[in-house]
């Protein structure tokens, strides 16, 4: 998520305070019963995400209305990061979900390619037709057929920071990368260092490297090298690693170093800037920092949880990177049609409603009212992610096959951990990253 999922990474526009994306498996729930009467009555709706905590109850909520609609019972089944391995072994095991939450694109045309996707009902693809960005609707095809309704979006280019360690230090919200790198040296002389980073997340660290790629070398560069048509040893790419390892080496930027950054996961990088015993001034995360912020630790977004957007690097214009999850529904599921129903049901705005109201949540659904947001931060991201429309460039990371994007202790994301460790050989690591990428995307 993902990973948040948004995981995986995930998730795309100016900021927000969406909520935490703990990254593993618990225990499974259903909805409370069956209203009575209502079309579905009687049915059961299987359905697997990456969500746990406050996002996976918040969902359920959204479950609970479709409930309440339709009659039908609904199921959550928590699938863990490795959301292609989960879903391999339950159609093996003759048990698949119905929908599956999909947080990477890369995964998405896996299931498409391997023939485990039924391609969309007409009513949920009229649906997306009206209410979502192209960007979103082509993020969801895969060789001509709709198969994702983007139902979740997150906004990577965001930059939390906790006022009291600014005011303190004399700093005010930087307006390019060089000002933020600055920013965060004076943070350090002040006594708090500049970045709490999540290394022993490696997704934390692509989208890192995604954000500067964006601004440096610009949304085409960026789209080729997703799809993995230039290569990984293009000069972009080593201008970019030897930008982030200029971060990476130095001991004022990321709070306890380098070994101390490859023991942080994500929730304990954002506690380390919010939680009771600050280490650092800011943390680089997507807009759900703020929802862990406001949760776990009490703070009031926008007083004691800040954020600024991601600023351009070297000149470039400022990144907007997006994450998000697309429902699919299962060849293979028990009651597929029921869940078609209530990917139909996700396609309007009323069950993004539901989420918005509850907190951490962002929609691509430009018919979601922005009042039903909770707060003037979350609508004022939620705002700019729809005015964003097709300049938006969805997670590198999440875009590959997974095996190169999305798997803890392989392809990118360990290679990039082995360069927070050792950010010296900038061409080295992109030669290997372009080996793995290789064998990955099979070109």
């Amino acid at each position: 998520m993902r990973r948040p999922s948004t995981m995986t990474r995930r998730t795309a526009a100016t900021a927000s305070a969406a909520l935490a994306l703990a990254l593993g498996a618990t225990a499974c729930g259903g909805t409370t019963g069956p209203a009575s009467g209502g079309e579905l009555s009687g049915q059961t709706v299987t359905v697997a995400g990456v969500w746990t905590g406050s996002e996976q109850q918040n969902f359920k909520k959204v479950l609970d209305a479709f409930t309440e609609k339709t009659g039908a019972k609904t199921v959550f089944v928590p699938s863990g990061d490795n959301v292609s391995t989960f879903v391999g072994s339950k159609i093996e095991g003759g048990n698949a979900p119905d929908v599956v939450m999909v947080p990477q694109v890369g995964v998405l045309q896996q299931f498409a390619k391997k023939g485990w996707l039924q391609p969309l009902s007409e009513p949920a693809t009229r649906s997306a037709g009206s209410t979502l960005a192209p960007v979103w609707r082509n993020y969801g095809t895969v060789d001509g057929a709709y198969y994702g309704l983007y139902f979740k979006a997150a906004h990577k280019s965001t930059v939390w920071y906790a006022p009291e360690a600014f005011a303190q230090a004399g700093v005010t919200e930087p307006k390019s990368y060089s000002d933020m790198l600055k920013a965060g040296r004076t943070l350090a002389d002040s006594g708090r260092p500049a970045f709490a980073i999540a290394g022993e997340d490696g997704w934390t660290l692509t989208d890192w490297f995604e954000n500067i790629y964006l601004s440096q070398a610009g949304p085409e560069k960026y789209d080729q090298l997703a799809q993995h048509r230039i290569k990984w040893t293009d000069e972009s790419v080593v201008k970019a690693l030897t930008t982030l390892g200029d971060l990476f080496r130095d001991k004022q930027l990321v709070a306890g170093g380098a070994q101390s950054a490859l023991g942080t996961d994500f929730p304990s990088s954002v506690a380390q800037v919010f939680g009771p015993e600050p280490k650092a001034g800011m943390v680089y995360e997507g807009d759900f920092v703020g929802g862990v912020a406001k949760d776990q630790f009490g703070k009031k977004l926008g007083t004691d949880a800040k954020f600024f957007p991601f600023p351009g690097v070297d000149g470039g214009k400022a990144p907007v990177v997006s994450g998000g999850d697309a429902a699919v529904v299962l060849k293979d599921g028990k009651n597929n049609k029921a869940g078609m129903k209530l990917v139909e049901y996700l396609a309007g705005a009323e069950a993004a409603s539901v989420w918005a109201g509850a907190g951490g949540f962002l929609s691509p659904n430009k018919e979601v009212d922005i009042a039903s947001y909770g707060d003037e931060i979350t609508r004022s991201t939620a705002d700019s992610l729809i005015a964003a429309g097709d300049s938006i460039r969805f997670d590198m990371s999440d875009q590959a096959p997974a095996a190169f994007g999305g798997t803890k202790g392989a392809g990118e994301w360990k290679l990039l951990q082995d360069f927070l460790r050792d950010p010296s050989d900038p061409q080295g690591t992109s030669a290997k990253l372009e080996a793995e990428a290789a064998k990955a995307y099979g070109n």
